[in-house]
């Protein structure tokens, strides 16, 4: 790929980007169906392909025949950008996720950063679509969804910081490097900081929490807000926040495998490569579908005040630890 012009390696990587991206949300949207079934005695789909596995062919076939209607008094303008934008900032994500030694779109040095800068981005779209709709359960929920990603990008990114010092750069991909094989992945307390492990659970959490996943739906929660921010669409737009929802979800495990886990690496330090990176995604992707069918919702205090009493005060106690670890050893 390196060989190839800059500008037709670009346009192969967008076009491999757009086509993961689809192919997620449709694996994800059966998985979970699947998942929540077993989880609830059922068996989940089973009537379209095999094992059910083309049920989200046929229901994004069905969403793109339906027509996107503007309801009366919304705003045009912010209704109709709102999914378009949550799905943009899904697919800019995953430019800089290296899925392998040299299968990267771009190998930015503040690759780290531009995550986080581009996903903050994403809240916007949720508040948009909740003002656009003039539906005041929309505009309830979008409220929520920006107290509460505000509350959980803070503990994120101490910890994430508390990684960085530890690795010395932002590159993702150098990040995957310096983590060889299993003992070297930094979830474990002996590879710079002994809270390490608290890290990761922090982080885990935020990553659920930031992509509106239960038990944290607030924004979502059917019981008071009907459908939340996306209460008044239909069609594609709907269909576009859950391309963007489920590709969120996908970056959020990405990182977590890619900060702690080893990302493209394989546990024993032999055949590394995109599948490595795939299989430890996929099993937090897993976990986070096993946590929403398990556990109910919680409430909008008890959500941020895990946050700010809990998660906020364990960050900065990470922080401070690395810090005084790596500057003594």
């Amino acid at each position: 790929m390196s060989e190839m012009p800059e500008i037709f390696r670009v346009l192969a990587f967008v076009g491999g980007i757009m086509a993961l991206v689809g192919l997620n949300a449709a694996f994800s949207v059966w998985l979970e169906r699947k998942v929540a079934g077993h989880i609830q005695r059922r068996i989940g789909p089973k009537e379209v392909g095999p094992f059910g596995i083309i049920q989200s062919l046929a229901d994004g076939i069905k969403l793109m025949s339906k027509q996107l209607v503007v309801p009366a008094k919304a705003d045009p303008i912010l209704y109709r950008l709102a999914p378009a934008l949550t799905m943009i900032t899904a697919v800019m994500v995953f430019v800089v996720i290296p899925f392998g030694p040299a299968l990267v779109a771009v190998d930015l040095n503040i690759g780290l950063l531009l995550v986080f800068a581009i996903a903050s981005v994403n809240v916007l779209a949720l508040l948009m679509g909740g003002w656009g709709s003039n539906n005041k359960y929309a505009v309830i929920s979008a409220t929520r969804a920006v107290s509460q990603n505000v509350a959980y990008e803070v503990p994120m990114l101490i910890t994430v910081v508390s990684v960085v010092m530890i690795t010395g750069t932002m590159n993702l991909n150098t990040i995957v490097g310096q983590q060889q094989n299993l003992l070297q992945w930094y979830i474990f307390p002996w590879n710079g900081s002994i809270l390490l492990p608290v890290a990761f659970l922090i982080f885990f959490v935020c990553a659920m929490a930031e992509t509106n996943r239960a038990p944290f739906d607030l924004g979502e929660a059917e019981s008071e807000l009907v459908a939340g921010f996306h209460t008044e669409y239909g069609g594609m737009g709907f269909g576009l926040f859950f391309l963007g929802e489920y590709g969120h979800v996908f970056v959020g495990c990405a990182l977590a495998s890619i900060l702690f886990l080893g990302g493209w690496q394989c546990p024993l330090g032999i055949l590394p490569g995109v599948h490595w990176l795939l299989i430890k995604t996929y099993l937090l992707v897993f976990v986070v579908m096993w946590i929403r069918w398990t556990y109910p919702r919680t409430t909008l205090y008890g959500l941020l005040n895990l946050s700010w009493k809990v998660l906020v005060p364990f960050s900065l106690a990470v922080l401070v630890v690395t810090a005084a670890m790596l500057k003594v050893f």
